[in-house]
């Protein structure tokens, strides 16, 4: 928390939050019920989260509050991580344990065979998304036309498996460990598998553990953060902007410049304080105040703001 949000509230002064926090969902919420949930916790609007969780699934949920929401979209296209459980012989037509049972068959493959076929998937491949799912056709939710009883036709998207690791083998049941890219339905990743087998899979567990840097071993509880926002400590929990950047090196805008930084406009290299190797930097006022990242354009000897993050107001 900043200092000036400290003294806000010493001064009984309504606190803003700005940067992010790292939620444990739970089951049973979706990320939609989390963000609203978060909204009342927090005492304020400006809440966002950076990509759906199924309501049964839980894990790592980061999200942005106040100026932070501007990385709601820089944080959805980071890597993420999984831990699932699967079972053969069984296709849903969620795809996952929730779902009805659309077909049931018997297994007639061993363990050996398991790890074959979900190597296969290893890589990049594409992946057709399930119907229910948040993604949209002609401007209507998958999810929702599922519901209502229609399929229409889907475009199998490019993902990415970096690598699995099957965890604990119980056959027919399984635990894998995935670190994928983003947009990679793990429960149609199961499905797949279980095709590929020919007997059919579906997944009854799904954790999600990492989401880019966010870890679950740092995520809290909405009941956590509920207890904290009580206890005037929730800024505690709530993770500044600048961090996102810390590999970008660091620079300040000197003192002469702080009109055309508090504008969001470029700045010269004379403008600067040092001139880095790099190409992109986080930039601070000559207070040490972070406004965001820029990116140098060594030709013309300019700094171009690319995502700004203007500090609270006084």
């Amino acid at each position: 928390m900043t200092e000036s949000a400290k003294r806000r509230m010493g001064k009984g002064i309504k606190t803003m939050y700005h940067g992010m926090i790292n939620v444990y969902k739970e089951a049973g919420y979706t990320s939609h019920d989390v963000v609203a949930k978060l909204r009342g916790i927090c005492k304020q609007k400006r809440i966002g989260h950076t990509g759906t969780l199924d309501p049964d699934a839980v894990g790592v949920l980061p999200v942005c509050l106040g100026n932070g929401t501007r990385l709601c979209d820089m944080l959805t296209d980071k890597d993420k991580e999984y831990v699932a459980d699967f079972c053969l012989g069984i296709t849903t037509d969620t795809q996952d344990i929730s779902g009805t049972v659309l077909e049931k068959k018997d297994v007639d493959v061993g363990a050996e065979d398991v790890e074959k076929a979900a190597a296969l998937f290893l890589g990049e491949y594409l992946q057709l998304p399930p119907m229910y799912s948040a993604l949209k056709v002609g401007g209507k939710k998958l999810c929702d036309l599922a519901r209502a009883g229609k399929e229409v036709e889907r475009t199998p998207r490019p993902v990415t498996v970096y690598s699995l690791e099957f965890l604990k083998k119980e056959h027919p049941c399984y635990t894998i460990k995935v670190a994928c890219s983003k947009g990679t339905y793990i429960r149609t990743l199961c499905h797949d598998i279980g095709q590929r087998l020919g007997c059919g899979a579906v997944m009854t567990k799904l954790v999600r553990t990492r989401a880019g840097e966010f870890g679950i071993e740092n995520a809290l509880t909405l009941g956590k953060l509920e207890e904290m926002a009580k206890a005037g400590t929730l800024g505690e929990a709530v993770i500044p902007v600048e961090k996102m950047f810390g590999a970008l090196p660091a620079v300040s805008a000197k003192e002469s410049a702080f009109k055309a930084l508090q504008n969001g406009n470029q700045l010269k290299d004379a403008d600067v304080s040092e001139v880095p190797a790099g190409t992109e930097v986080r930039m601070y006022n000559h207070q040490g105040i972070f406004y965001g990242v820029f990116r140098r354009d060594a030709e013309r000897g300019l700094f171009l703001p690319v995502k700004m993050f203007f500090p609270e107001q006084e």
